[in-house]
């Protein structure tokens, strides 16, 4: 599995970003910080503008995962779940 683009904007008339991006299938991972502090992500505006950000997401025929760490360590972040994705999203675009 190779390295994710790191901070890749994908949406140029929004400059949204994903925090970690495997282009060649379309796998999206972001880290959701700020949950256990009332951050940006869990108040209202922000909240409402992380929706419209994986909407066009998912419109654009991106898959996403979205993690919370807990930790410094990043003890949350489910590494073999995003490999399991990977592996079956490559295995879907050999097989067209």
């Amino acid at each position: 599995m190779p390295a994710p683009v790191r901070e890749f904007m994908f949406h140029d008339a929004r400059k949204w970003r994903i925090d970690f991006a495997w282009t060649d299938v379309k796998l999206a991972v972001e880290i959701e910080g700020g949950a256990w502090a009332n951050g940006r992500h869990t108040r209202g505006k922000g909240f409402i503008a992380d929706m419209e950000k994986y909407n066009a997401l998912a419109e654009y025929g991106w898959r996403l995962l979205r993690y919370v760490p807990n930790s410094k360590d990043k003890r949350n972040i489910n590494y073999a779940q995003i490999a399991r994705l990977y592996i079956k999203l490559k295995r879907l675009l050999i097989e067209r």
